[in-house]
């Protein structure tokens, strides 16, 4: 399919061309989830300026198809994130693809769906992917665990390797999987299975019954587990919910099941859509994990709101604030391959 068919490609926003500081300060002066975004950017500027905490992010929703992985990217970039755990879609079907050379495209909503399948066009609400190139990286995935030793492998260990790939090749500038792979940062993906590189797995499996690579998320669980026991002093930066959200705060109960003493999250900012009134996990709020001993409440913030208005200027407080010029870099992948070996 020609990508004239697909139309206008989605730009990704730069938080570095404007400082929205004065709009959130403005924010902080007013109410509702204005106030609360207000708030949420202060303590995660703070968590940031905190040299002893290190920074969880989590990624749920359609991020990087709706224009959101320079924010992030910069967000790497400026040492401001220590590891990321995330769905499958937002790093593979997403990130990796687009590092590959693939776009995301403005779609509407109104479009004929049918129309669109007959044409291999996906819609991701308004915007729109090509069926065909997404098998490009199914393929691709395929290819890396064709050229991987037969084993069980976490996911960070298997999407370091994506990482490699790219590298190797000199592709994905912005990609966060290129970028963490070099900065040291260790990507989760606690169901890595359910996303394009599961597809590229199956087909893999299939090809080499006896012999293949296998992902072990008990070993996500692990690893990151044992980066909470020897760090100690962590803050969540959470956009959206669902399982990233829960395997981040679950490492403090799964630290203390093992045997060691475990702070609570120090810090804890969520951007979510989410209503906390059906009892889903996306929605539940940082205080009802603190009656599990996950987060504390000293500095903890939800915002309710869509988060292609909240996060550029989340992100943007962060940035332009500046605290991030004072940390030092962890490179948690090297110290998980030091001590437990990849």
């Amino acid at each position: 399919m020609e990508l004239r068919q697909l139309g206008v490609p989605v730009e990704h926003y730069d938080i570095r061309r404007t400082d929205v500081r004065p709009v959130i300060e403005m924010m902080g002066k007013t109410a509702f989830q204005g106030r609360n975004l207000a708030r949420a950017a202060e303590i995660a500027a703070k968590m940031i300026e905190d040299s002893s905490c290190a920074i969880l992010l989590t990624l749920a929703g359609s991020l990087i198809s709706a224009g959101q992985r320079a924010v992030l990217a910069e967000l790497l970039r400026c040492n401001a994130v220590d590891a990321i755990v995330s769905t499958g879609a937002n790093i593979v079907d997403q990130d990796f693809f687009e590092a590959l050379g693939f776009r995301h495209f403005q779609g509407d909503i109104r479009a004929d769906d049918q129309a669109l399948r007959e044409v291999h066009i996906d819609r991701i609400y308004d915007t729109y992917i090509d069926e065909d190139a997404l098998r490009v990286c199914d393929d691709t995935v395929r290819e890396i665990a064709d050229g991987l030793p037969p084993g069980a492998y976490s996911s960070r260990q298997f999407i370091a390797q994506m990482g490699r790939y790219l590298a190797d090749r000199n592709l994905g500038e912005d990609s966060l999987v290129a970028l963490a792979y070099r900065l040291g940062v260790p990507i989760f993906v606690p169901a890595f299975s359910d996303c394009s590189a599961g597809f590229g797995l199956v087909a893999h499996q299939v090809a080499h019954p006896d012999r293949h690579v296998s992902i072990d998320s008990v070993r996500d669980f692990r690893e990151l587990t044992m980066l909470k026991v020897w760090h100690g002093r962590t803050g969540l930066l959470m956009l959206g919910g669902g399982v990233p959200k829960n395997f981040v705060q679950d490492v403090v109960v799964s630290a203390e099941v093992l045997g060691y003493p475990a702070e609570m999250h120090a810090y804890a900012v969520q951007l979510t859509v989410a209503d906390e009134r059906d009892g889903a996990l996306s929605g539940s709020t940082l205080r009802e994990a603190n009656s599990w001993g996950k987060v504390g409440l000293a500095h903890e913030q939800m915002v309710f709101g869509e988060m292609t208005v909240t996060l550029p200027l989340l992100a943007g407080y962060i940035y332009h604030s500046g605290g991030w010029r004072s940390r030092s870099p962890r490179r948690w992948s090297d110290l998980l391959a030091q001590r437990l070996g990849d």
